[in-house]
């Protein structure tokens, strides 16, 4: 039987064959049927693997033959999808047989009949929410998911300006070691009081266990519930309530806290989240065996019967990662899928350690809550936009608990483009899109709305996923992968009726490279994309900075982001001796350095042009902002840092044991860490606010003034 791969004897690993052809027509056309763009000519090798990971077996010609007859013949087979996604107030047409007779059943528990007909038609007055679409023939009864949802997003009570904080960096005289919850709560009421609409925070998602931890808020263990080292464990109640050894172990807890947060504020000063974990860890530990009283205790099992399932097999996967390993693919066989019996009967022998992780996840999503009624309190429109990662780490809880629902052997990743030759692999894996059609969407769903209850905005990393990503196998390079097409108006629809319940709105990052089409869908949705100022030049006239009328309105616009060098660092160079340090330029020190300086040029020109530079004043972060004020942006965001002039990046992407990433407190311009508190009493923050106070700046060229 011919093969599609050569195999490479010496350690079993499938290996492309030289000059190999382009794959067969057949294996294209399966490739196809599932989802997979063949637009970027991916090799046969890749096809395979890909094809495997969504579950279907094309090693060979006659394998790939008998998987699509059996697709076609699936297909024939049904009269409905597994899911059906239809906008509310558009009559929508379905391909269903002449005899069937429909019905829908709503989630309320009342029911729809449908007319019969040659052609079948759902009505456009369908309620919102999650229904069931039934299908009655003669030979059988077929059930779809039928998800309505609302044309667009809610949207923002119109325009405003906030601070973009990495949270673990905004340490205040309180704080164990790194910015916790309760800071958060604090920075919204003081950023109300300027003024400022919201404030958005980096992802707050749960971190695989085990030291050294991965620091990287983008590669958690789960996107469901976030990580219980942000608590600010003396506002947990029963804090209060610790009496003897209990109250002396915990002050002693706090008094090493206060020498770590001193290390941390120190020159130079690095954030060690293992060193606070693990003294917060004591203290929560010994708040667990504080018996709740009645109201808290009620206000526990209601938060437990409204997380369900989901709060029990992360509970679960933590339990059990206490006792083997966060690596679960080295857990013994049994425990490797949560619905194993033997799953059930070890959380059962470890029910005090699931019912500690249980707490945990609900203390948590209480001070997030305060968080945001303290933003919302202190006159905030938004309030908190809290972020939401692409993906989860390969061996975490979600990846666990989701198994059936991701993709195995696959990494989601970004193909070659021109600014990365080779590809990037996020070692990520994605969601199967044939598992979201059968399940309703239901993690996904899960997964906005948990994301959305204490937020006045969710940011969606990577945006473009909803349409595709690129699946790199493993084993592959990055330049070895090729898009998964999802169901974009499936992922948009169930993205706006979370929305819409939550009454959040939606910022996409849509940085990179985005397919022809893509922002314009996402804008008449209703959701905004991200426009940082150094990319906004029009492409089509020599890369000319875009004028702010032109800068499109359904935006958040940023000098900068966490990925990008800080705006004191572009003004003064700094970024680019950075990465020559750290070897990462790929031209010479001095062709960057070039090049940086003629873009600072440009810059300078165009707000002199505009008026708002006075003559001889040099480029400033302040005129900077005054630049994105003058734009129609919905939104526009500070970047904390930028108030005490922080030159270092928060990450330093293409490095990792070489750059302290996602582990530095916000500091001054001589790298002295300055707290909130600091940030609080300084003058910076007064001025940057006044200049984003007011409404969009008319920016008046010196010629048209005269």
């Amino acid at each position: 039987m011919a093969a599609y791969l050569d195999r490479d004897g010496a350690d079993g690993l499938e290996v492309p064959a030289q000059d190999a052809p382009p794959p067969p027509v057949e294996l294209v056309a399966l490739a196809q049927a599932y989802g997979v763009d063949v637009s970027l000519q991916p090799s046969a090798r890749t096809l395979v693997a890909v094809l495997a990971a969504l579950g279907v077996t094309a090693a060979s010609p006659e394998e790939v033959r008998a998987a699509l007859e059996r697709h076609r013949a699936g297909q024939r087979a049904r009269s409905l999808p597994p899911t059906v996604v239809v906008r509310q107030g558009r009559r929508t047409a379905l391909d269903v047989p002449a005899e069937a007779v429909l019905s829908v059943e709503l989630e309320d528990g009342g029911i729809w009949e449908l007319p019969r007909g040659h052609s079948h038609w759902l009505p456009a007055d369908l309620p919102l929410g999650r229904h069931t679409l039934r299908a009655f023939t003669p030979e059988r009864v077929e059930h779809a998911h039928l998800i309505v949802a609302p044309e667009v997003l809610p949207k923002l009570p119109g325009r405003s300006w906030g601070f973009l904080a990495q949270l673990y960096s905004v340490l205040s005289d309180r704080s164990w070691g790194m910015g916790d919850l309760a800071d958060l709560a604090e920075l919204a009421q003081w950023a109300g009081s300027l003024g400022a609409g919201f404030v958005q925070i980096n992802p707050l998602h749960a971190a695989l266990p085990g030291a050294p931890s991965d620091p990287s808020p983008y590669r958690p263990s789960s996107r469901r519930f976030a990580d219980p080292v942000h608590l600010r464990v003396e506002a947990v109640p029963e804090y209060g309530y610790l009496t003897g050894e209990q109250r002396a172990e915990a002050e002693e807890l706090g008094r090493r806290a206060v020498r770590l947060r001193e290390e941390v504020l120190g020159h130079d000063g690095l954030i060690d989240r293992d060193a606070v974990w693990a003294l917060k860890r004591r203290v929560l530990e010994l708040l667990h065996e504080v018996p709740l009283g009645p109201g808290r205790r009620a206000a526990y099992e209601a938060y437990r019967r409204r997380e369900g399932v989901w709060l029990e097999r992360y509970a679960v996967w933590n339990a059990l990662a206490e006792v083997h390993g966060p690596d679960r693919h080295a857990w013994p066989k049994g425990l490797r899928h949560p619905d194993s019996p033997h799953v059930t009967l070890a959380a059962e022998e470890l029910r005090d350690r699931v019912e500690f992780h249980r707490r945990l996840a609900w203390q948590v999503d209480q001070q997030l809550a305060h968080a945001q009624q303290a933003a919302r309190t202190a006159g905030m429109p938004v309030g908190l936009v809290h972020d939401l990662a692409v993906g989860v780490h390969p061996d975490g809880a979600d990846a666990w608990a989701l198994q059936d629902a991701l993709a195995t052997g696959i990494s989601t990743g970004a193909p070659p483009d021109a600014f990365n030759a080779h590809g990037q692999d996020w070692g990520l894996p994605p969601w199967r899109p044939d598992a979201l059609a059968e399940t309703g969407y239901a993690p996904f769903a899960e997964l906005l709305r948990s994301a959305a209850r204490h937020a006045g905005a969710i940011r969606i990393d990577h945006v473009m996923g909803l349409f595709r990503l690129w699946w790199v196998p493993d084993g592959h390079a990055p330049t070895e992968g090729a898009y998964v097409r999802y169901d974009a108006e499936a992922m948009l629809g169930v993205l706006a009726l979370e929305a819409h319940r939550a009454g959040t709105a939606v910022i996409g990052e849509d940085l990179g490279t985005v397919e022809p089409g893509v922002r314009e869908e996402l804008a008449a949705r209703g959701i905004l994309g991200t426009s940082v100022l150094w990319f906004e030049r029009d492409w089509r006239a020599k890369g000319e900075i875009l004028a702010p009328e032109r800068w499109r309105p359904g935006s958040l616009a940023t000098l900068t982001t966490h990925d990008l060098p800080s705006t004191a660092a572009r003004l003064s160079g700094e970024h680019v001796e950075l990465r020559h340090r750290l070897g990462l330029l790929a031209r010479s020190l001095g062709e960057e350095q070039a090049e940086a300086a003629a873009e600072l040029a440009d810059w300078h020109a165009e707000l002199a042009r505009l008026g708002l530079l006075g003559e001889g004043d040099p480029l400033s972060a302040q005129a900077l902002y005054r630049f994105l004020r003058a734009t129609p942006a919905e939104l526009v965001g500070v970047w904390l840092p930028d108030l005490v002039g922080d030159p270092r990046p928060q990450n330093l992407p293409g490095t990792w044991d070489q750059y302290p990433n996602w582990r530095l407190p916000v500091a001054d311009a001589a790298g002295a860490p300055v707290t909130l508190d600091e940030l609080a009493a300084g003058p910076a923050a007064a001025a940057f606010a006044g200049i984003l106070a007011e409404g969009p700046e008319r920016p008046t060229p010196p010629s048209a003034a005269a």
